[in-house]
């Protein structure tokens, strides 16, 4: 891989150090601009980041803040936004400059398939419906990356401060017809799921989607989901 000056990737985390190792032995690989931005970690998170590389940069806790942090500290006019959790495939390079390169894809959007680290039945059905609800209904989640130029990001005035569902706001005003899908599946973490439970995680996930729908505050469902 040559690293490309024409993204930035950014990484919120929060106690990452168990994971976030291999996503930034692709990501650094891959650009010349690797902003990590951590919500206060205590296990060594940020001394990990720095010593590959990343630049580290400081946030209070939450996923929206700690993203408009990054974008705020970035310097291409790409960028990639991605979860402590989740590595990019190894074809990412060309599957990345390949929309980049499409004069129209400044007014798009791309997200990665989603697949996880671990080939249970569970596990396929679980990204299954993630790949489907991304598709047929323009919702895809943080964990499958976003890749969008920094005009377009501008416009729609990023990242909101926001301690959850901050995915899935920017993604509902850039709408469905704005939304790509890329031709590479990224990798997430499935500890989460197995910690939580395949069934009941997405139950949860659910249940916090429809709350926001129905107009309940983040910090409210923050609660929730915590």
């Amino acid at each position: 891989m040559t690293k490309s000056s024409d993204i930035s990737i950014i990484i919120p985390c929060l106690n990452s150090s168990a994971l976030i190792e291999q996503v930034l032995r692709i990501a650094l690989r891959l650009s010349d601009d690797v902003i990590v931005v951590d919500g206060g970690s205590a296990d060594g998170t940020q001394a990990l980041a720095a010593n590959m590389g990343a630049t580290v940069v400081q946030s209070a806790k939450g996923r929206g803040l700690q993203l408009a942090t990054g974008v705020t500290a970035s310097k291409n006019p790409w960028l990639l936004c991605l979860h402590s959790d989740t590595y990019l495939p190894e074809t990412a390079e060309q599957v990345i400059a390949d929309f980049i390169s499409i004069p129209e894809n400044a007014g798009q959007a791309g997200y990665f398939k989603l697949q996880f680290d671990e080939q249970s039945r569970r596990a396929r059905a679980v990204s299954y419906l993630a790949n489907w609800r991304s598709k047929w209904l323009g919702l895809p989640y943080g964990d499958q990356g976003l890749l969008i130029g920094r005009a377009l990001y501008d416009a729609l005035d990023g990242f909101k401060p926001i301690p959850l569902m901050e995915d899935v706001d920017i993604v509902r005003r850039l709408g469905r017809k704005r939304l790509s899908m890329l031709e590479a599946a990224i990798t997430t973490s499935a500890a989460k799921y197995r910690r939580d439970g395949w069934m009941l995680r997405p139950l949860r996930n659910m249940c916090c989607l429809s709350l926001y729908f129905l107009g309940v505050a983040p910090e409210t469902i923050s609660k929730i989901y915590d």
